[in-house]
């Protein structure tokens, strides 16, 4: 999409002392966002114990007379401040830290059993974490149950569950464009920490750094928020005035034009309906058995071609008995586009797919190893989850 994307986890080896030059780094450039809106309120936290969230089902403050405040409807700053603490001391308990011998993340409490929901870049290859409670006292054993790496997602779950208070999740097929949301969890290892904004845009698909060998994490349905997001933010809530976890998150992006810095305003959440879908999946069965991703049944890498750039998409394993290989898609083939669309990088050729559906046919152009071009139709098969 033109855009290059940085993960919100937080380093072990970063520290408070350079918290001011890592203010500028992590998140995505601004091209290709089109539609997005860009703003942020001031609030406000530590309301009065106990106290419910007062807000409507649409992220409205109710006015100062208790009734529901509308499109048009005038704010008084005293009602959205007291609606930003009353959700802030209501959800904020549910956000946890997250630690690894690599760095440090945020979590959610899923439920009472223990269960945390985070990034599965927060997780990493860690198998045990500690677990720091944002009402505080010491770190409690955690283990992970499992990760999905492809969804950038994990669930893991506390040895001792006692007191833990679990977040309510919100509809995130439901939020609207402009809707005040804050962001909370652990930036720069400064836990209980929470920023607000909007949300900017919706329904945008954006691919994460690739880590190493294994295939880049690709969200869907991505949620846009100017709400502040920096390295330590990851795997926390993005949360509506209704006190609802609507989104889980996890980048931010970088302008390559100022040379990686980011590009204020601009932040990435996993929707809370594919974070519940994936973490119930995870809880019941183990492992993600339904991914709900199209695939092509092939192995693929970048492929530069003679002047530098990325000429396509190369193809070096089809599964056998696949649907590639049912439409004659061979080791060797560069897949030049899909449905008309061009797919210079791997990339780019996973948010083409994060766009369809299991069962769709897709229209595939390829250009053999002779230099001749064909094009095949591909019925795409369910993308496999990881245990």
């Amino acid at each position: 999409m033109g855009r290059s994307t940085s993960r919100a986890a937080l380093p072990a080896a970063v520290t408070i002392a350079v918290a001011v030059a890592l203010a500028g780094c992590g998140g995505t450039g601004g091209t290709g966002l089109s539609g997005s809106v860009s703003d942020s309120v001031s609030g406000s936290a530590g309301g009065p114990p106990g106290s419910p969230p007062t807000a409507t089902a649409g992220g409205l403050p109710a006015s100062p007379t208790g009734t529901p405040a509308g499109p048009g409807t005038p704010v008084s700053p005293q009602s959205l401040q007291a609606a930003y603490e009353q959700v802030i001391t209501a959800v904020l308990p549910s956000i946890v830290q997250i630690t690894t011998r690599e760095g440090l993340g945020s979590g959610v409490v899923y439920d009472t059993a223990g269960h945390i929901v985070t990034n599965a870049h927060v997780v990493g290859r860690a198998r045990r974490f500690q677990v720091t409670l944002a009402s505080g006292g010491p770190p409690r054993a955690a283990r992970l149950v499992s990760s999905f790496e492809l969804g950038d997602l994990a669930v893991i779950k506390v040895d001792d569950p006692r007191g833990l208070r679990p977040a309510a999740f919100g509809d995130s097929s439901r939020l609207r464009v402009g809707q005040f949301v804050l962001a909370m969890g652990n930036p720069l290892g400064l836990s209980g920490s929470v920023t607000d904004g909007i949300v900017s845009a919706l329904g945008r698909t954006v691919t994460e750094p690739a880590d190493g060998e294994g295939p880049a994490a690709t969200i869907t349905n991505a949620v846009q928020t100017s709400a502040a997001i920096n390295p330590g933010n990851s795997g926390g809530a993005l949360v509506d005035l209704s006190g609802r976890v609507i989104g889980i998150p996890t980048l931010t992006a970088v302008n390559p034009e100022l040379g990686g810095g980011q590009a204020a305003g601009i932040g990435f959440a996993i929707p809370s309906d594919t974070a519940v879908d994936i973490t119930r999946q995870i809880i019941e069965k183990g492992k993600v058995v339904n991914t709900r991703r199209a695939a092509l049944g092939v192995t693929v890498q970048t492929v530069i071609g003679s002047d530098g750039l990325p000429a396509g998409t190369g193809v070096v394993r089809v599964d056998p008995g696949g649907s590639a290989a049912r439409a004659g898609i061979r080791t060797g083939d560069l897949i030049v586009s899909i449905n008309g669309t061009a797919t210079p990088t791997t990339q780019a050729l996973s948010e083409v797919l994060a766009g369809l559906d299991p069962g769709d046919r897709a229209r595939v152009e390829l250009r053999r190893t002779d230099g001749s071009t064909t094009a095949v139709t591909v019925t795409l098969s369910e993308l496999p989850g990881a245990g």
